[in-house]
């Protein structure tokens, strides 16, 4: 029987390094604010865009030690204990060089751009392979590390409508910490460091840099980004989607089994069934999915876990 995983030493993050004023400029994030405890950096971030809106200009940051009421997508609620995980929001008001504002169906894009970002700063920083399943989270070997949440704000007078982005990593959860055991966390992945500040820099950085390459693209997914591939090639890339049989649950009851065959244009995924019929399933609409296996088949009906 395995011994009991001692609860990790849990600093807090590093406010002088998240504050500091050439990090900040380098990425173009006009403030970052750390808070020790809030119900969801989602929430705040979605009120201060709606109350004060010039208070919150696109890249504003705001992160907590802890939250008591985060929440994913379809409202699923999941806490963790303090300092145990990277919780930060982003206020985007996206336009291109010109102060132009994207077609609000490249929104769709944004939490993959997000979720590649961090894929990124999880191999960079601690030495951590990750892959993306769509529409928002991302997985090291099939275990859920962290998920992504895209909230549209209010439409202004005429202004760029706002999307608040919120992510949530699970850095030092113990294996008795893991609110589902199909997740996992940066500790429990061998990483070279867990370290939130580090983790959290990386992220940032990342992100900032393929947001503003995506937004000088006018929100064209299919745009080389960055000095390498587009955005919609980068994800496909590690979408551990594709390529498989699924089910994706809909509203209603309603479901559709198939292959899981690619990323259209706006980032819905694409299924085809087995009449050869493509349907688009897109992330607002999708409740669950996961792999499926044939009846029959080995593996019987395993893939619904």
């Amino acid at each position: 029987m395995q011994a009991a995983q001692e609860t990790p030493d849990r600093p807090p993050l590093d406010q002088g390094a998240l504050s500091d004023a050439a990090f900040l400029s380098a990425n173009g994030i006009p403030q970052l604010t750390v808070v020790e405890s809030t119900g969801s950096t989602n929430a705040d971030l979605l009120r201060g865009v709606s109350v004060d809106p010039g208070a919150w200009p696109d890249l504003s940051v705001l992160t907590a030690e802890y939250q008591s009421a985060a929440r994913g997508r379809l409202d699923r609620h999941w806490e963790a204990p303090a300092r145990s995980s990277v919780s930060v929001s982003i206020v985007l008001r996206p336009v291109n060089a010109e102060g132009r504002p994207l077609p609000t169906q490249s929104y769709s894009w944004l939490s993959l751009l997000a979720a590649l970002a961090l894929r990124e700063a999880l191999l960079e920083t601690a030495g951590i392979p990750a892959e993306l399943k769509w529409p928002n989270d991302v997985l090291v070997r099939g275990q859920k590390i962290a998920g992504i949440l895209a909230q549209l704000g209010p439409m202004g007078d005429g202004a760029v409508p706002p999307v608040v982005l919120g992510t949530g990593l699970n850095v030092s959860l113990t294996e008795a910490e893991l609110p589902v055991p199909t997740a996992t966390s940066v500790l429990l992945e061998h990483p070279t460091t867990v370290d939130r500040t580090a983790l959290l820099k990386s992220y940032l950085s990342r992100f900032a840099t393929l947001y503003r390459s995506f937004c000088n693209a006018d929100g064209d997914p299919a745009a080389g980004m960055a000095g390498g591939p587009s955005l919609h090639k980068r994800v496909e890339h590690v979408l551990t989607t594709l390529g498989k049989q699924v089910r994706a649950q809909l509203p209603g009851d309603h479901e559709i089994i198939g292959h899981a065959n690619r990323l259209d244009d706006y980032g819905s995924l694409l299924v085809v069934d087995a009449a050869g019929h493509e349907h688009v399933v897109t992330a607002g609409d999708v409740v669950h999915l996961r792999p499926w296996t044939p009846p029959g088949e080995a593996g019987g009906e395993s893939g619904y876990a």
